[in-house]
């Protein structure tokens, strides 16, 4: 399906995270500890040598303060109309995924719609996720399945999902083919960084 396969500009992650920790002055060990992740595991981030996994990608944008489209690399000017060809948008990949952002990490407004690919058994990280405002997913191929508390919904190409976003929620590709799916998260409270998820122990 070409309208899934433009060329995209690619976000080399390692070089990103290095120039997102080195603009807040934080160093390697410091956020090894704040995100809970090894400070070996980061170097090899940051040198290309290891691709982290969704989960990893969350906590990295906790521990920096940051929503996880920062990590798409665009530091210009937020602005009112944001107009993005197929082959502009920028891609970060993932464990088993793409995320593409779709403008939502230079619009001015309080809305952050991207796209999201997943390999066959990818999912979102071993803990729920929970923000503010509303969360709208259209599934254009392949089987998803979301999590919302405590009830399970299944997506084929087509299905849609609207829910409130405080709820906790995951999700999973459970079939054998690959799934794209748009994802569009607004009304969120001014100032959060919504996608920057809130591990806590024993969730």
């Amino acid at each position: 399906m070409a309208l899934y396969q433009n060329d995209a500009v690619s976000v080399n992650i390692g070089e990103r995270l290095r120039e997102l920790r080195e603009a807040r002055n934080i160093s390697m060990r410091a956020l090894a500890t704040r995100s809970g992740l090894s400070a070996n595991a980061l170097s090899m981030i940051e040198r290309g040598r290891a691709s982290p996994s969704v989960s990893t990608l969350y906590k990295l944008a906790d521990a920096l303060g940051v929503s996880i489209t920062s990590f798409f690399g665009s530091n210009t000017e937020k602005q009112q109309i944001i107009f993005l060809k197929a082959n502009e948008r920028a891609r970060v990949s993932f464990t088993r995924g793409v995320f593409e952002g779709l403008g939502g990490e230079q619009f001015v407004g309080r809305v952050e719609p991207f796209m999201l690919t997943l390999e066959s058994n990818a999912n979102s990280g071993p803990r729920s996720m929970a923000h503010t405002g509303h969360e709208f997913v259209f599934c254009l191929r392949g089987q998803l399945e979301y999590q919302v508390e405590r009830q399970v919904y299944n997506l084929s190409s087509g299905d849609s999902l609207l829910f409130a976003a405080h709820l906790k929620h995951r999700w999973k590709n459970v079939g054998g083919t690959v799934v794209s799916a748009l994802i569009i998260i607004s009304g969120f409270e001014e100032g959060e960084q919504l996608h920057v998820m809130h591990w806590k122990k024993g969730e």
